[in-house]
């Protein structure tokens, strides 16, 4: 992948950017721990949804330090609701090697950060050119279609060949003075005009250069995953000790927060059904079934544990743990 005006595309984003370019708090700051965050933030996550939290977030988690002194029950209470909680723990680990390795300064070689948990090639340029302004490529979901289709490139951008053009392209492209703003109007770009679909290519700043013949049938991917259902069939048990809650092992796909404990069905058969829950996480489809459990036919499994009321609010769990036992709590069991 390669385009005959890389240099004059670069310029007229850059221009663009600097006219019309979007404010962001992440882009009010050159500290690298705090433009991490946002990266590790926005990943697989909505723009909106960040702005809710960002700033929050880092007013508790100023510095890695401040992350690294934290549990990780502390940290994963705070990252609920963004989803995806594998972030969080690998941004905690990256605190803590910031902390431990780097004396609580950020590393500033693209190798170093690179070694950081969580952290590859993408959030490296991203860092390395927010930062401290250095010329280095970056390539992500929004930047895959803009080049795919200034390029008019039908090669998969997910395929091994598609992510090695990508990348050739960024670091031809990057500009070599402004980069902070080129990459920052790149992304933009993809965000709000070169959008998946329905693209706006009438105001689109680089359209004079645009090679795509039919832009919306761009990028070429290949097939993705098919959306696996999921049934779980869990108890609700509550004493005056508290709510039975499970806290998820290490390995799990939520490992270190805590949920509704699971049943084989043949356990729950007997059992009153007071609610039942569909919601979608990733590429899962997810039905709950919620049986009330009582003393007489329920006893604690290896890892479950009742938690006092009073306590619920400051352990991690997923969203929708949380949605259905604050609405469960608020209304009582006829009103589920």
């Amino acid at each position: 992948m390669n385009h005959p005006h890389s240099h004059e595309i670069a310029q007229a984003l850059v221009d663009w950017f600097t006219q019309c370019g979007k404010d962001y708090p992440w882009r009010r700051t050159t500290n690298p721990w705090a433009i991490l965050v946002s990266e590790i933030m926005l990943q697989q996550t909505t723009i909106p949804t960040v702005l809710g939290r960002y700033e929050k977030w880092m007013q508790q988690f100023p510095t890695p330090q401040a992350l690294a002194a934290a549990s990780e029950e502390e940290a994963l209470r705070s990252w609920e609701g963004l989803g995806y909680y594998r972030r969080v723990k690998s941004l905690r680990a990256a605190a803590l090697v910031i902390t431990e390795k780097h004396g609580g300064i950020f590393p500033e070689s693209a190798e170093e950060i690179l070694a950081l948990p969580g952290v590859g090639d993408y959030t490296v340029g991203a860092i390395l050119s927010f930062a401290w302004n250095r010329p280095a490529p970056i390539v992500d979901a929004n930047v895959s279609r803009v080049f795919a289709r200034l390029c008019n490139d039908y090669t998969p951008i997910d395929s091994p060949a598609g992510k090695r053009a990508q990348w050739a392209l960024a670091a031809e492209m990057v500009h070599p003075s402004q980069p902070r703003a080129y990459n920052s109007a790149l992304m933009e770009l993809g965000q709000t005009i070169c959008t998946p679909s329905s693209p706006a290519c009438i105001i689109c700043p680089v359209r004079a250069f645009c090679l795509a013949q039919n832009p919306a049938d761009l990028p070429v991917k290949t097939p993705h995953k098919e959306i696996t259902s999921l049934t779980h069939h869990d108890i609700w048990y509550l004493t005056n000790a508290g709510l039975l809650l499970e806290k998820q092992a290490e390995g799990s796909r939520h490992a270190g927060l805590y949920r509704l404990p699971q049943r084989e069905p043949e356990q729950v058969r007997n059992l009153p059904l007071i609610c039942k829950q569909q919601y979608n996480v990733t590429r899962y489809n997810v039905t709950r079934h919620l049986y009330l459990a009582e003393a007489s036919h329920t006893s604690p499994k290896e890892g479950e544990e009742f938690i006092p009321l009073h306590r619920l609010n400051g352990i991690p769990m997923a969203s929708p743990d949380r949605k259905l036992i604050l609405r469960y709590l608020q209304k009582g069991e006829d009103s589920v």
